[in-house]
């Protein structure tokens, strides 16, 4: 599993007051950001994961990278919605946080919750896209709420922008009955299938098609009824054919060890047996030589 290094960025903004999620948007991200943790911790122990807001006066950092899910609650407990968000501020802030990470093997990603209209402009977004592309950031939108057709075009080219091998993804979720976390564990974010490419959440809402549903879910588990147990199946999935492939390739490197090489028989000369019907061969031609020795002795 991919070693990652995590910032989660929520919004705090007044905008978060908004019940079209529920019980509110600020409990659907809430409960978002514990199953993220609990994906990400779980693909690989080491990841580590961190926590901050950018709502109020200014973006703040509410845990630095830990392994630990009771920093994380810690810091959505204390957190207090006010003021608008600060979407580019947000992510520089996220950025420098990774840069001073502990383990350097560790891939950085941030993701973050936006549910309010963002001020900066698209240029700038770009620009600020490009270079957290440079970096080596790996960075994922989850767009929700009513965001308008203005925001969602900015939101698209900062993601389009942002584009690398490690994967950076927008997830826009409609207002549903489904939860929040629910309809975001089909997304790319958490390895689901709802959807590719920078705009691939717009089919991740949850009553946005199939691809948001859970009954076409590969293991059966229908993720808007128990989204943990879908995300446990899948995980146990991936690390069982791992395992089996590690078998394979030692059964195979045991068998090509046993395995004796065949010795290349080559044409019989010698008749199995001599002329007097005793078997040919060293010894054979040995009392050839004998008989031979015998008779010149008698001659003489």
């Amino acid at each position: 599993m991919v070693l990652e290094a995590t910032m989660i960025v929520v919004d705090n903004s007044e905008s978060s007051r908004n019940g079209d999620y529920l019980p509110s948007r600020w409990e659907a991200q809430s409960d978002a950001v514990n199953l993220i943790f609990s994906a990400k911790t779980g693909a690989n122990p080491e990841s580590s994961v961190g926590l901050m807001s950018m709502g109020g006066n200014t973006p703040e950092i509410l845990t630095t990278l830990t392994t630990d899910m009771g920093r994380i609650l810690d810091g959505l407990h204390r957190t207090k919605i006010k003021g608008s968000s600060h979407f580019a501020t947000g992510i520089n802030v996220a950025a420098l946080a990774l840069k001073h990470r502990q383990n350097k093997s560790q891939k950085q990603r941030i993701i973050v919750f936006t549910c309010s209209p963002l001020s900066e402009s698209e240029k700038d977004l770009i620009k600020l896209s490009k270079r957290m592309k440079k970096a080596g950031v790996s960075i994922d939108i989850i767009a929700f709420g009513e965001l308008g057709e203005e925001t969602t075009k900015k939101l698209e080219a900062f993601s389009e922008n942002c584009q690398s091998a490690e994967g950076s993804y927008l997830a826009v979720i409609q207002p549903s009955s489904n939860l929040l976390s629910d309809s975001l564990i089909t997304t790319p974010i958490l390895g689901g299938d709802g959807g590719s490419g920078p705009a691939g959440g717009s089919g991740s809402g949850g009553d946005a098609g199939g691809s948001g549903g859970g009954n076409d879910f590969e293991f059966g588990v229908d993720p808007s009824v128990d989204p943990e147990l879908a995300l446990a199946l899948r995980m146990s999935f991936e690390e069982e054919k791992a395992r089996q492939e590690r078998e394979k390739k030692a059964k195979e490197a045991a068998e090509g060890k046993s395995e004796l090489e065949q010795i290349p028989e080559g044409e019989e000369k010698q008749p199995l047996l001599g002329e007097d019907g005793q078997p040919s061969g060293s010894g054979s031609g040995s009392k050839k030589d004998e008989d031979k020795d015998e008779d010149k002795m008698d001659t003489a």
